[in-house]
């Protein structure tokens, strides 16, 4: 058995001193070692003892194992005070920055050909020395240390090429690693392309409680929606919440970022009386007929590509006999029957097929074909009876989430999940990620959602 001393700092008090700068949107260990030397409010939490930045970065980085427990025991003194309701969860993704570049990101043939251009670089400095040798030694000295620079990037890449198995999206296609923290990934949001991970949180109505809270990097939204709800009701099991039955069962909402044929099946069985939202609901609302709000980030930028541009013609736009399985295009052309039970969405149709000469001169073109010039005449699918008569859990989450009564509960979730991500990254200041690695930043946000949380409890309080 190794015998170890005591800690240098009590780990309650580096906690409190933790809690208390994150509160205060000091996220730099730098910055909160500095607040404990001469802040008064920090001297008198941490019992004037001042730790070094390297001692709170540490204390944070190691975190992982204690902060499970730790939020489990603050969310079970928020029931206690009768915080948490009953009545509705919400789940969403709050991406934020992380302690990577993005300048160090892409795929291993992307990095590859990176690093050939480094060496190239450094190849050209030798060259330029040995045809010009009467270089000044300043120059020469500034030409080395540049080369220096260059090699040493260009070793990076290869020692991580060595070391790391290429990442594989969700169709089995590369996608881009990173190299400086490989467990994050490339995200779009409204400001911008970021490095970082996806903080994703379910909180309540009642008093916006978050109930789980896990950060993911390099994984898609729609594959965080299972091991979330998995949590949460391990979470509910430990607090002894008893999921209610018929009326008064708990509703879920999420955005359309959440919707998948997988994840509605998985929810369909979880319990909750579920309200997902597709990126097409807000088009089928009339009250959103001329409105320009939108719902993810995704559903923006797709409209923006599609201003200025025709509508393109869908299957309801095709002329198709179902008793003879004839099919005529827009522009009045007989099109060809090119498979019967065709599986498509887990669903089987029949598909028809342009020929090839009438979609080449069809004034309707733009209409019809995306990327002219085509290759192929233009292709069409219609479901058939029995795949019309078994709905898909999307098609059955479309006719749920239409209905008045769906559209009024979903219409909450705004209200219930966005001001929690805004209480977070605006008013605490709690805006990016200081630490690298899959376990350390899951710490680091769940630590974020513990002030948020505290902060909530310290209200109902007063």
């Amino acid at each position: 058995m190794i015998k170890r001393g005591a800690a240098a700092y009590s780990p309650a008090v580096m906690l409190k001193v933790i809690l208390l700068g994150y509160a205060h949107g000091l996220i730099s260990s730098r910055r909160i070692a500095k607040a404990c030397e001469n802040n008064i409010l920090f001297m008198s939490v941490s019992g004037d003892v001042q730790p070094h930045y390297t001692s709170i970065a540490g204390f944070v980085a190691k975190m992982h194992e204690q902060i499970e427990p730790l939020f489990t025991q603050v969310l079970m003194i928020c029931d206690e005070e009768g915080l948490i309701g009953r009545n509705m969860f919400a789940i969403d993704g709050c991406k934020m920055k992380s302690n990577a570049s993005k300048e160090w990101s892409g795929t291993f043939d992307e990095l590859g050909r990176k690093r050939v251009k480094l060496q190239r670089a450094s190849q050209r400095i030798i060259e330029r020395h040995q045809a010009q040798d009467g270089l000044s030694e300043e120059l020469a000295t500034q030409d080395l240390k540049q080369k220096e620079k260059l090699d040493k990037s260009a070793d990076k890449i290869t020692t991580f090429l060595a070391t790391h198995k290429e990442k594989l999206g969700s169709q089995g296609k590369p996608v881009k690693s990173n190299i400086t923290d490989p467990d994050s990934a490339k995200m779009t949001t409204s400001k911008g392309t970021i490095q970082g991970y996806n903080g994703i949180a379910i909180n309540d109505d009642k008093h916006q409680i978050i109930l789980q809270a896990k950060a993911w990097g390099s994984v898609g939204e729609q594959q965080t929606l299972k091991p979330a709800v998995t949590q949460l009701k391990q979470q509910l099991d430990k607090l002894h919440v008893d999921m209610p039955s018929n009326e008064h069962t708990i509703k879920f909402t999420a955005d359309s970022g959440f919707n998948s044929e997988a994840n509605l099946a998985f929810m369909a069985q979880s319990g909750f009386d579920v309200y997902i939202a597709d990126n097409q609901f807000r088009k089928r609302n009339p009250l959103f007929k001329d409105s320009e709000t939108y719902e993810t980030e995704q559903e923006k930028r797709r409209f923006k590509r599609r201003q200025g541009k025709p509508r393109l013609f869908t299957s309801s736009d095709f002329h198709y006999d179902e008793t003879t399985q004839t099919c005529r295009c827009p522009a009045g052309n007989d099109m060809w029957r090119s498979g019967i039970n065709v599986k498509s969405y887990n669903q089987e149709c029949t598909r028809f097929c342009g020929y090839l000469k009438d979609c080449k001169n069809c004034p309707l073109q733009q209409q019809c074909m995306r990327k002219p010039p085509i290759k192929t005449g233009r292709q069409v699918q219609f479901k058939n009876d029995e795949s019309r008569k078994k709905l898909s859990y999307i098609d059955k989450m479309k006719v749920k989430i239409d209905s008045p009564m769906g559209r009024r509960q979903y219409s909450k979730r705004l209200g219930c999940i966005e001001p929690v991500f805004g209480n977070i990254t605006v008013n605490k200041g709690m805006n990016k990620l200081t630490l690298r690695g899959q376990e350390k930043v899951n710490a680091q946000w769940q630590l974020y959602c513990l002030v948020h949380n505290i902060e909530k409890l310290q209200h109902s309080m007063h």
